[in-house]
């Protein structure tokens, strides 16, 4: 047994899988990582397992050396680790500030591959890794330029790594789920752009998303779609050239 250590675990997709985690036999206690204590701290009325609130921002270099003293003073067993915590900005590139692209990349990005560098010497054989992608990920969005070239990124990074921790018996995934309509991310993407995506059709749930996911993890699948609709759009994504597939999301996303 070992611990669960879960980033962005304050609300949507993170706080659920605080929630789900929690019934894992392989789990003895979740390290929740996110800038709101205060929601951390209602964490624990929703976990079966202890929780340990660690309010961090993972965007600031003080955060990620307080996550390295703490890993090191405790050297913890990790059991699963889910890099959850991300961030997006729906807009035409030029309608976006150099502040909230640079925010997207910290997060989504150096965050990510900050904490998982910090997490892979406390990982064992059978322990699982989820990387928070997106379905985003498989093609250059109108609308989503640099939240999706974060997520390809982060999707690549966990391919390789995927690969790498192959013989050492770690299980790596990319989650790269659909739109997920009861979580912040759509109406804070959102905020001071909107109209970008008229419509969220077959929107995921965070529950749907999260099970999947984790069942996907223990088959140590690569990459999981965790919904029919991001299934589809990564086999079509695999055979539609770019050069069509951009204007076609460009024009879906104001029907």
């Amino acid at each position: 047994m070992g611990i669960a250590l879960v980033t962005g675990a304050s609300s949507g997709l993170g706080r659920e899988y605080v929630r789900q985690l929690s019934a894992d036999p392989a789990v003895q206690e979740i390290w929740a990582i996110a800038r709101r204590q205060d929601r951390l701290e209602q964490l624990g009325k929703l976990s079966a397992r202890p929780v340990r609130a660690i309010p961090l921002d993972l965007t600031q270099r003080a955060s990620i050396l307080r996550l390295r003293e703490l890993l090191a003073q405790e050297k913890p067993e990790i059991a699963v680790l889910v890099c959850a915590a991300g961030a997006g900005k729906m807009g035409a590139t030029s309608s976006l500030s150099p502040e909230e692209n640079d925010a997207m990349i910290e997060l989504n990005c150096k965050a990510a591959v900050a904490v998982t560098t910090l997490c892979l010497p406390y990982l064992r054989r059978g322990s699982r890794v989820l990387e928070l992608c997106s379905t985003a990920a498989f093609q250059p969005m109108p609308g989503l330029n640099v939240y999706a070239a974060t997520k390809a990124f982060l999707q690549s990074y966990t391919k390789t790594l995927h690969y790498e921790c192959l013989p050492k018996g770690i299980h790596v995934t990319a989650v790269c789920p659909y739109w997920v309509k009861d979580t912040e991310f759509i109406p804070l993407a959102q905020e001071g752009n909107p109209g970008q995506f008229r419509h969220f059709p077959l929107a995921s749930r965070s529950a749907s998303v999260v099970r999947l996911s984790l069942a996907a993890s223990r088959l140590n699948l690569w990459v999981v779609t965790p919904g029919i609709v991001c299934t589809l759009h990564r086999f079509g994504a695999k055979f539609i050239p770019h050069c069509m597939m951009v204007p076609l999301m460009g024009l879906i996303r104001r029907l």
